[in-house]
């Protein structure tokens, strides 16, 4: 991932200016370590931090069209750049970045050009013709961008709000899926798939179209031009990215650089069900395995680093987030710049716990639209920045829109949970991959139950985290919360301990909003309640507290099932994207590698 800046409209286009623009671009120099780019215009800067993935020696940024009146910044990776440029045999190219389409786009499509990438991105461009700009960010919001207005009428643009919120008025996270035109005045949304409006597809279950789709998404995320693996936790989700990447690896240019064997990541506490999980899944792929141990402590220590990057006083993010942050750094030590990563499919099949209690196909497609739309706060984000952090970027092939739009158009029957039918959760992405004569999984691993990962890396991390909070929390701060924090107030010693934290870095009020609460919260919460009012009982963002259900629901399942999950501890029950049942925290899986 890379890190962008860009202040557009402004009136002061000083040299103080152009310090002020680099220093706040510095900010995000962890996003992009390996160069620093600026293009200043009449009342614009494009500030570009570069992670090189793709042509890492000409692909600097911002990048322009052949007569330098189109300048472009972009975080992220345009996988069908190839194709695209083959489509524009009149432009002249001067860079392999697959970046540098989007300046050629512009000009031959206009603001067009954005249904037209196949990707993971941020972009801000100028037409210095007329002096216009647009921003545009990925479907899903994979990749993070905010956008902030400043006193003087500019209008800012960037990474991540550290680098914007000391000098903006005001500001918030810009929605994926939009384009911000500064001809139209405004936001609108160009990403309209049919499934978005929450309407119930039809289109019959066919697993071989779904194998094909997924594996597609992941071959086109083997693009790179530097080394390269993929976040393993031995849950289904990562155990099949893992799968498909090591059965396809020879095949692409990749292999030539880097060698076919396939590297896998994984991180946990000393004895963790992770590291156990993993280790198993990567020998029976045979990829070369890095184990990576942390402590409690470690953990603890890295916290104030963790909020200050993920940009979030979020419980169940914050605590997933840091056994990834740490991973991360250990990663880049080994020269590896990019991993391929499991978020995003328990959104899309209802892979989590009360998707059993779903009464009808209607509720279940409805329920995964309004997940699918909330992955930029919570498992997107973490993702993005836990990575960036370190200047590693993490693709993400689940939330590759081509295999979205297949998915989320199956018709829901086939995702509904049925143990008279032998399916349970992700039955659909299971059976799809569940091949006997050529398989890709052994049946355990691939109908295995999946583990929360803030308890996968460990079961006595949460434990560790909230004795660490009790210990600088006292009750007296807890009673007075509401008056602290007024909005989203935090209800237990550990959000209260990470909200102190995040507000010493982002005390403004357009950051604490940045963070998803309130009615938005309690709306979602509801869903889950008015499935199974048992889960009004589960207090914290873990699940764990859920444990009676989550035996019970796996006791139904398995009744039914040929090949049931092994259960790995009994700790994996989870909500999703959403908040927690009693509480204003959200709570979600949270694995980091499936």
């Amino acid at each position: 991932m890379c890190g962008i800046l860009a202040v557009l409209g402004c009136s002061d286009i000083s040299h103080a200016k152009r310090v002020r623009v680099l220093e706040l671009s510095r900010r995000l120099r962890h996003r992009g370590p390996d160069w620093s780019g600026l293009y200043q215009s009449e009342n614009a800067f494009l500030a570009h931090q570069r992670l090189a993935i793709i042509d890492p020696a000409s692909g600097d940024q911002p990048l322009f069209n052949e007569n330098r009146n189109i300048a472009v910044t972009v975080n992220g990776e345009i996988y069908n750049h190839e194709e695209l440029r083959r489509g524009m045999k009149s432009h002249k190219f001067r860079t392999g970045s697959d970046c540098e389409v989007i300046a050629h786009l512009y000009e031959e499509h206009g603001e067009e050009f954005v249904n037209m990438l196949d990707g993971m991105f941020s972009i801000v461009l100028l037409d210095t013709r007329d002096g216009s700009f647009i921003a545009a960010r990925d479907p899903i919001g994979i990749t993070s961008l905010y956008i902030g207005w400043g006193l003087d009428g500019a209008v800012w643009f960037a990474s991540e709000m550290k680098a914007l919120h000391d000098d903006c008025e005001r500001f918030e996270a810009f929605p994926p899926g939009h384009i911000y035109s500064s001809k139209q005045g405004g936001l609108r949304r160009w990403y309209n798939p049919v499934w978005y409006s929450e309407n119930i597809p039809a289109t019959p279950y066919d697993p071989l179209v779904l194998r094909r789709a997924f594996e597609n998404a992941v071959i086109k995320r083997l693009m790179t031009d530097v080394p390269f693996g993929v976040l393993l936790s031995g849950g289904l989700d990562s155990s099949l990215v893992a799968a498909v990447s090591a059965r396809h690896l020879a095949s692409t240019p990749a292999a030539k650089l880097w060698g076919a064997q396939l590297h896998s990541f994984c991180v946990g506490l000393e004895g963790s069900p992770d590291l156990k999980a993993a280790r198993e899944v990567a020998d029976y792929l045979g990829t070369l395995h890095h184990e990576f141990h942390f402590t409690v402590q470690d953990g603890i220590d890295a916290l104030e680093d963790v909020i200050y990057h993920v940009e979030t006083y979020d419980v169940t993010t914050i605590r997933a987030s840091t056994p990834m942050f740490l991973m991360s750094r250990k990663i880049k030590s080994l020269g590896v710049k990019m991993v391929l990563s499991g978020e995003g499919s328990d959104e899309i099949f209802g892979g989590y716990l009360y998707f059993h209690k779903a009464p009808n196909k209607q509720e279940l497609h409805q329920e995964t639209c309004r997940k699918i739309k909330a992955l930029h706060m919570y498992d997107c984000l973490r993702a993005n920045k836990s990575t960036s952090a370190w200047g590693l970027e993490a693709r993400v092939p689940f939330l590759d829109k081509d295999f979205v739009d297949v998915a989320m158009n199956i018709d829901p029957h086939w995702k509904m949970i049925r143990p008279d039918e032998g399916r349970i959760e992700k039955w659909v992405l299971r059976k799809a991959f569940d091949d006997e004569e050529n398989p890709y999984l052994p049946k355990h691993i691939l109908y295995r139950q999946k583990e929360q990962f803030s308890d996968g890396v460990g079961y006595s991390w949460i434990d560790g985290l909230k004795a660490h909070a009790a210990e600088h929390v006292t009750d007296m701060m807890l009673v007075n919360a509401k008056y602290i924090f007024p909005h989203n107030t935090p209800t237990t010693k550990e959000a209260f301990y990470y909200r102190m934290i995040f507000e010493r870095f982002f005390p403004q009020d357009a950051a604490r909003l940045t963070v998803p609460g309130g009615p938005s919260v309690a709306c979602s919460t509801a869903k889950a309640v008015e499935w199974d009012s048992a889960w009004s009982k589960h207090m914290d963002p873990s699940g764990r507290a859920a444990l009676g259900v989550h035996d019970s629901a796996y006791t139904e399942v398995n009744a039914g099932v040929s090949h049931p999950p092994a259960v790995t501890g009994g700790l994996g029950t989870r909500l999703g994207s959403g908040p927690i049942i009693g509480d204003t925290l959200s709570s979600r899986e949270v694995t980091i590698q499936g």
